[in-house]
């Protein structure tokens, strides 16, 4: 019996007639202790789903399923129970199935949907509401209609940012177990970047300054997800940082990196703003999570600039370092490894 557990590569326990566990395999004995065998099965297990379930099989012999809970270092685990007897009066066979993931990632898709509908909500409800008003007491009024409309413009604009990141973040999950081989310039890529979000820098009375920007920074990596990486982390440095401040991209590389463990280019986003209590930087990559939910919403955020970033370096096999500090301002750092490795 003990040689026949030993061969399955589930958990798996066999309780004797007399209700007593036989025999356990490795897998079991690390999820239920090592004094586990020859100990009653009511002893052993204690959750009441299960024990319902052993006792309905040995009454009438039927195979069930059944629901285990456990923790493995802090972390809940779940467990899909198959129970069978081995023959008429012979001893029944307990398969432990680590359900874990499976349920992680159905909480995170309901999670998910559940954010999607609550970002697309509030605008929605806008839009409605501004058009029954538009064809009812605004129908002759061209002041109001010309306020609300503008209003209605800025919801919409909203709701296509959040369908586009969506979109964004689909298509950076789809490709981020594929390393980018394509050797590319970071320097460059900055550069453009800066040009590109000047005119944004300029309207909110602000300044981008750069550091070390002038030679070539050669890396395996995909052009075009860099450039959002760098274009995400830089909006948001002019978003939150206030009017008249300043921003400043610094790029360095050194030949042995100790997040990389070998040679990388570094290239940091630093802005002067409020900054932010440190406790929070675990949290900022998460979808559709922000420190000032109303503030970002009003500058246009939509949640999801940090989770495609997260996605994007991990696909380029580097790191993101996030320092703050209240009154302090924020710098990001994004490490990348120069040299391929397969």
């Amino acid at each position: 019996m003990q040689e026949f557990v030993d061969a399955l590569p589930l958990p798996a326990i066999v309780v004797g007639r007399d209700e007593r566990l036989l025999a356990a395999n490795a897998q079991a004995i690390q999820l239920f202790g090592r004094g586990v065998l020859g100990r009653h099965y009511i002893t052993s297990f204690r959750q009441p789903v299960l024990l319902d379930a052993i006792e309905q099989v040995m009454s009438d012999g039927k195979s069930r399923q059944a629901r285990y809970l456990s923790t493995e270092a802090r972390r809940d685990k779940t467990w899909a129970v198959h129970l069978a007897m081995m023959g008429a009066d012979r001893p029944m066979l307990i398969t432990f199935e680590d359900q874990t993931a499976t349920e992680e990632a159905g909480t995170m898709r309901r999670d998910f949907v559940a954010n999607v509908s609550h970002e697309l909500r509030t605008p929605l409800t806008a839009l409605i509401g501004f058009i029954e008003t538009l064809r009812g007491a605004a129908k002759n009024d061209p002041a109001a209609q010309a306020r609300f409309l503008e209003i209605m413009d800025r919801e919409a604009v909203r709701m296509n940012r959040l369908v586009e990141d969506l979109m964004s973040l689909n298509r950076v999950e789809a490709t981020e177990r594929i390393r980018p081989l394509d050797l590319v310039d970071l320097t460059s890529i900055a550069r453009s970047v800066i040009h590109a979000l000047e005119p944004l820098a300029a309207e909110r009375g602000m300044t981008i300054v750069h550091e070390n920007l002038e030679d070539a920074a050669r890396l395996p990596g995909d052009a075009d997800q860099l450039a959002q990486v760098i274009t995400n982390l830089v909006e948001n440095a002019l978003k939150y940082s206030g009017f008249g401040k300043k921003v400043t991209l610094r790029m360095e590389t050194v030949d042995n990196h100790p997040m990389t463990r070998g040679p990388a280019a570094s290239l940091s986003v630093i802005d002067t703003g409020d900054g932010f209590n440190p406790e929070l930087i675990p949290r900022l990559t998460e979808r559709f999570y922000r420190i000032d939910n109303h503030r970002s919403r009003e500058l246009g955020g939509t949640g999801l600039g940090l989770a495609i970033v997260k996605h994007i370096i991990n696909r380029h096999r580097g790191r993101l370092r996030i320092e703050s500090a209240p009154g302090q301002g924020s710098v990001f750092t994004v490490i990348l490894p120069t040299k391929v490795s397969i």
